[in-house]
């Protein structure tokens, strides 16, 4: 049974995951990383010191336990992380085919100078 807040974390996921992808290199959307990764990390620190407000906070948005809340965040953490890094990696390779491709011009050397 699907509830209201696997929809709501469902379409999140969803939307994050296209905003970071269409504004990978606005400064904007590497300070919303930043701050993501912030606000994880206190989340973190709260649901160790107080595991039991992790489980009411799950059933408030219609979560059973606390651990299944936290699984949901990490799931969705994870794969923004995986696609993060994959894009940074596509964008790197491009950057190192183009200097490539720039330093291969520059030291072309003409045939006929080949030859002689």
């Amino acid at each position: 049974m699907t509830t209201v807040f696997q929809i709501i974390l469902l379409v999140a996921a969803l939307v994050l995951v296209a905003y970071f992808l269409t504004n990978r290199r606005k400064a904007q959307a590497k300070a919303g990383v930043k701050i993501g990764f912030v606000v994880l990390a206190f989340a973190a620190v709260w649901a160790i010191l107080r595991p039991d407000d992790l489980t009411v906070v799950a059933n408030w948005l219609g979560v059973d336990r606390g651990t299944d809340l936290m699984l949901y965040g990490l799931v969705v953490a994870f794969v923004f992380t995986t696609l993060s890094t994959w894009v940074r990696f596509r964008e790197q390779e491009l950057r190192y085919a183009r200097l490539a491709r720039a330093v291969a011009l520059q030291n072309a050397v003409k045939p006929e100078e080949s030859l002689g």
